[in-house]
């Protein structure tokens, strides 16, 4: 009995004693929610103040605090879509159902879907109109390659009829150009530097490279922004540069040129783009030495002549008068005077980060300029002469065979490459904040990139293309793509018809 009551009294001890503990510990909770709301009163408080008495924001300074939601929200607004709210074919400038191809086929090479199609024949959708007899698999003949540049002292013949678009270092982070240079190399398909210069990184992979000089002409330019000839043959030394593009305009930004701010000349860029550390990499708006005709054509011949590569020029069709004057001025001095080749851009935008005026609404978009540039070019007997190469948004294999029906000998793309690479469309590309890795030098940013994996990626993307639209190509009954025509694509009307590229376009609207 004695030792049941002492057994009792213990346990009465311990009830006693956990529920002190328990009444201390709802104290110290109430005490840290009365500190919580008193805190948040205060920041609540202060940001009240802030609000009403700055004088900026008009909807901070109506409804204080409050206010501030928006612009959160509105940030937040884009990912919701992405994820939540948008249909697979809604999104701009590149929906999820083109993101997802490219990422599928990226991944293996392996691209189906089930149960139809979810695209909507809109006005401008291209069809193309197969044939009755499509070519069986192994019966289709072989084309050799189209020669660039025959009169150089080195032609180059590319294999690849889709190859990678202009992405500088600087603007891509090193993995990124690391990958690409690597995954070219495997699918056998050229690189384009960009305006930046040739970079190691772009040379690692030892791919077929096109040399472009922008207007700033970085890595081969004089303190005025003028050729410098032995420059170039020094940079040209290398093998594996295959080609010089002259960029005059690109599709982000047609008629200005850019600014790579000081703070990110580091001393690897600013050797690579032969400037000083520090100092702002500004390109002009165009070429300093080419204001004209024949401006131009000089510093073609000199390009040409100092590297003894292929040399073209790179350009957004918008008013057609002086490149008929440089058509002209081919036809005046000789035939072996033109580019070796034209690349068209879209007036659409593209990689590069520019003012919005720009990239909305100047310069024609490659659905206009591609066709419109190869109607001159025949027009004035250079078509021949002159290879065409097609740029902006043809990231599909529908896009690519489009622009083969309407006068394209070869497409490159940027931005297709880009999500091959395991872009997201984040739209962070300006802010050093790319959450992929691609377009920042975030080093931490940058870890989450690996090379290896994505140079296979690279070539995945590249040959299932070329693949798939070899695929289309047969099943019009064509041996190759570059046999397809205008008759060979259908363009959807207004109304839901569709009629032949070669009824619904009408060069003479523009000239």
């Amino acid at each position: 009995m004695q030792i049941y009551q002492i057994e009792n009294d213990g346990m009465m001890d311990k009830m006693e004693m956990l529920t002190n503990t328990a009444i201390q510990g709802l104290n110290i909770i109430g005490s840290l929610f009365l500190f919580a709301v008193g805190l948040l009163f205060a920041v609540v408080v202060f940001f009240f103040i802030i609000d009403v008495t700055q004088t900026k924001d008009a909807v901070r300074r109506n409804y204080p605090v409050l206010g501030r939601f928006r612009g959160g929200l509105s940030k937040l607004g884009e990912f919701f879509r992405q994820y939540f709210f948008a249909m697979d074919r809604e999104e701009m400038p590149f929906n999820r159902a083109q993101r997802d191809y490219i990422n599928d086929i990226a991944h293996d090479g392996k691209e189906v879907v089930p149960f139809g199609s979810t695209q909507v024949l809109s006005p401008g959708t291209p069809i193309f109109a197969n044939g009755l007899y499509p070519k069986l698999e192994g019966e289709h003949e072989l084309r050799a390659p189209i020669v660039i540049g025959k009169g150089t002292p080195n032609p180059y013949a590319p294999t690849s009829l889709f190859n990678i678009s202009a992405m500088s270092y600087g603007a891509l982070s090193k993995p990124a150009v690391q990958a690409l240079s690597h995954g070219a190399q495997m699918a056998g398909c050229w690189l384009n530097t960009g305006e930046g210069g040739v970079a190691p990184y772009h040379t690692e992979g030892e791919c077929d490279l096109v040399y472009q000089l922008g207007t700033g002409k970085f890595g081969a330019r004089k303190e005025d922004g003028s050729l410098d000839a032995e420059k170039l043959a020094k940079v040209c030394e290398n093998p594996n540069i295959k080609m010089i593009e002259l960029k005059l305009s690109q599709g982000a930004k047609p008629g200005k040129g850019g600014i790579l701010p000081g703070e990110k000349v580091t001393a690897e860029i600013a050797k690579i783009r032969g400037i000083e550390v520090g100092e702002s990499a500004i390109s002009p708006n165009r070429h300093v030495d080419a204001g004209n005709a024949e401006e131009l054509l000089d510093l073609i011949h000199d390009v040409r002549v100092a590297s003894g590569r292929p040399t073209g020029i790179k350009l957004v069709v918008g008013n057609i008068a002086p490149i008929q004057e440089l058509f002209q001025a081919i036809k005046a001095r000789g035939i072996e005077s033109a580019p070796d080749f034209i690349s068209v851009d879209s007036g659409d935008g593209g990689t590069g980060a520019a003012p919005q005026p720009l990239m909305d609404n100047v310069g024609l978009a490659i659905r206009e300029g591609l066709p419109l540039m190869d109607d001159l070019l025949r027009e004035e007997g250079l078509r021949e002469r002159i290879a065409l190469i097609a740029s902006g948004k043809l990231v599909t294999p529908v896009d690519v065979a489009w622009a083969f029906c309407v006068g394209a000998d070869f497409v490159t793309a940027a931005r297709g490459f880009m999500f091959a690479l395991g872009c997201i469309q984040a739209l962070k590309c300006d802010e050093n904040t790319c959450p992929t890795g691609i377009t920042t030098h975030n080093k931490r940013l940058q870890r989450g990139l690996d090379p290896t994996n994505k140079a296979v990626r690279v070539k995945n993307y590249c040959q299932t293309v070329q693949k798939e639209v070899e695929m289309i190509a047969h099943s019009c009954g064509c041996d190759h793509p570059r046999d397809m025509t205008r008759e060979h694509v259908l363009i959807v009307q207004a109304g839901g018809r569709s009629i032949p590229f070669s009824q619904s376009w009408n060069k003479s609207r523009y000239i």
